[in-house]
């Protein structure tokens, strides 16, 4: 999952938490406004992100409309474009502060003999059955 879209799906799935302050809430809500906002004007012709943020909006804790928002935004060119970037680190790094901001930071890999590991944590991928012609 791309920066831009964990930091819409984090701040939505943060809501308003305690342990917060007024000010961290008002910067996380006009963080995500402003990162919704580029997202929508540079996107507008790609009705499908529009339509996934929207949805996400409703229900921002359901895996698949989550998944459906990183699909579509795949799709386009955000993940390349510096300002969308610069504004979902922000967001991403107001939310990290927190409590319990990491929580809300998820990340997602796709792919074969993928790990991923954070905070001091290890991963590991065991893998059996492995056809030896196209071990790299």
């Amino acid at each position: 999952m791309d920066s831009i879209t964990q930091a819409l799906v984090a701040a939505l799935t943060l809501g308003v938490t305690s342990g917060a302050t007024d000010t961290t809430k008002k910067a996380i809500a006009d963080g995500y406004a402003s990162l919704k906002g580029l997202v929508k004007r540079k996107f507008s012709s790609h009705g499908e992100v529009v339509e996934a943020i929207d949805k996400l909006q409703v229900n921002p804790h359901s895996s698949p409309r989550q998944g459906l928002l990183a699909e579509e935004m795949a799709k386009t060119t955000a993940a390349q474009d510096p300002e969308l970037l610069a504004a979902s680190n922000a967001l991403l790094e107001i939310i990290r502060s927190l409590p319990q901001g990491k929580q809300h930071v998820q990340q997602i890999a796709q792919g074969v003999g993928i790990a991923q590991a954070s905070d001091r944590s290890t991963a590991s991928v065991n893998m059996s059955g492995v056809n030896k012609k196209n071990d790299v």
